[in-house]
């Protein structure tokens, strides 16, 4: 290897972490900040200055900066950034968290015979000209966070096939924007009376492995030169794409689930889905390869809250025990719990849900007088409500005969060992691997990216590389499905949908 250190950068919904990894792919060193999104007039949104606040602060944890030789920026996919021709911002960011754009979404599924979801970039420059918005004619640039933080650092205003992927549909036959569906697009009454064409709003497309540009002296200054100009940067990716490659999930049959704020799964296709389905996105991997995506926004918001709440009751006996701490223990003392939660139903949506057609959300525990109301099975109930609206389109992907070698697990519900991953694989009926890194997720991912621009061999392709560099000598634990779980968890979701009906008059009444 021929690099000293590869720094991968990650905006995720609640972190935003910068890792540095060896010439052995092994993370040496790290930053983060902590943040969160606001919602301001009826959007879900985040602050750009404390985009530029949070990256210096987490760059500056990174050891030994003057040693970077490759890196590259990635964040949570999808959301809408409209700017002007000087890039200036014309309306708030909004995130994917929003649920603000059904017909503009629902009208584009029909026009392109391909599900576009709420939450992609396309459907929110859609829905804005649906809504005649003032500032859609000023439009000369659309990206996402990482498309923005890459432009600013290096003049190159492209994306990864993967993070493009997100924002308007791929044909990954020709790894570029589908070039019937643009011009689709650009027929729609609404569309044609605008003063821009869709191509040339959107950002380039490259692939894994290409070159994106270097940190230029401006990019520098913008993280008070915490970096040295020229350092070459890998295409900015969006996080299901470093998820993918953090896990060594970028090949056909392989697939990972994501689990944090939000929780989606990814699965490498070896071929095309026969149906449209909802619930069901399809969007690439760095290098293009058709994925079946199953993304939804809540995941462990609502436990987080209650593991708040539970050490708020031990500080009031004098006890102080860490949040880690109590996370471990809630988490073992879920494994107690019976296999269908005893009759104890959590819904933890605290935003809307694409997946199961929710515009809001509502988070409520429901249980029948004669429920086993234990903190074991509580809990269990909380965790398995991280993953049952994902339960609900994988199951899908079953029906279609989708087949799955490996899964792996990565991200904060798989911290505490064996818990997420063993109810994980009970939800998906299959295998859930979890690797050493399995914490560290998309910076990670991101520094391996950079690491497989700057290293790979000619016609090395990232899986190869991954295979042959990254992953031969990877320590990771495997648990198959045990059929107790699956039956449990499969009683359990049956509830979940008929609780899913309480959700929908909580959200309309309350």
């Amino acid at each position: 290897m021929n690099y000293k250190t590869c720094l991968g950068i990650e905006l995720g919904s609640t972190r935003i972490k910068a890792v540095a990894i060896d010439a052995n792919h092994i993370p040496v060193s790290s930053g983060d900040y902590t943040w969160k999104s606001s919602y301001e007039n009826g959007v879900w949104t985040y602050d750009l200055a404390e985009v530029w606040k949070g990256l210096k602060t987490a760059v500056s944890g990174v050891e030994n900066r003057e040693n970077i030789a490759a890196m590259g920026v990635s964040a949570m996919m999808h959301g809408y950034l409209a700017f002007d021709k000087d890039w200036n911002l014309l309306v708030p960011f909004r995130t994917w968290q929003n649920t603000i754009t059904g017909p503009a979404a629902a009208e584009l599924t029909e026009a392109f015979n391909f599900n576009v979801p709420q939450r992609w970039s396309i459907a929110h420059l859609y829905q804005a000209v649906l809504n005649g918005e003032e500032h859609v004619g000023k439009i000369a640039h659309i990206t996402t966070l990482a498309g923005y933080v890459h432009y600013m650092l290096t003049g190159v205003n492209a994306i990864g096939i993967g993070e493009a992927s997100g924002m308007f549909p791929i044909d990954s036959e020709k790894n570029c924007y589908d070039e019937k569906m643009l011009a689709t697009f650009n027929e729609l009454p609404a569309v044609k009376r605008q003063p821009w064409k869709l191509i040339d709003i959107l950002p380039g497309v490259l692939m894994a492995g290409e070159s994106a540009g270097t940190l230029t002296e401006s990019g520098a200054a913008m993280l008070d030169n915490l970096l040295t100009p020229g350092i070459p940067f890998a295409p900015a990716e969006g996080d299901a794409g470093t998820g993918m490659t953090a896990t060594n999930a970028v090949a056909p049959r392989t697939g990972n689930v994501s689990a944090g704020t939000s929780i989606f799964s990814m699965v490498v296709l070896e071929h095309a889905l026969e149906k449209v389905y909802e619930e069901i996105d399809l969007v690439t991997t760095p290098t293009g390869k058709a994925v079946a995506m199953v993304h939804c926004n809540n995941c462990t918001n609502d436990s987080n809250a209650w593991v708040s709440v539970l050490k708020e009751t031990a500080n009031l006996f004098g006890a102080e025990p860490s949040t880690g701490d109590v996370y471990t223990k809630l988490y073992q003392k879920a494994l107690e719990g019976d296999a269908d939660c005893g009759g104890v139903l959590v819904c933890n949506y605290m935003a809307g849900e694409g997946v199961t057609h929710m515009d809001a959300g509502r988070p409520m525990v429901v249980r029948k007088p004669d429920s086993k109301f234990t903190l074991a099975n509580f809990f269990r109930a909380t965790l398995y409500s991280t993953m049952s609206t994902l339960k609900i389109g994988m199951d899908i992907l079953a029906e279609e005969k989708v087949a799955i070698d490996s899964l792996t697990g990565h991200g904060g519900l798989f911290k505490t060992p064996v818990v997420g991953q063993k109810f994980m694989a009970a939800a998906c009926n299959a295998p859930v691997t979890c690797m050493e890194t399995a914490g560290e997720g998309g910076p990670y991912g991101m520094a391996l990216l950079a690491a497989y621009m700057l290293n790979k061999a000619e016609g090395e392709s990232l899986e190869a590389y991954l295979n042959a560099h990254v992953f031969a000598n990877a320590k990771g634990t495997t648990l198959a499905p045990e059929q107790i779980d699956v039956d449990g968890f499969n009683t359990y979701i049956a509830q979940y949908k008929n609780l899913l009906k309480v959700e929908k008059t909580a959200v309309d009444v309350l």
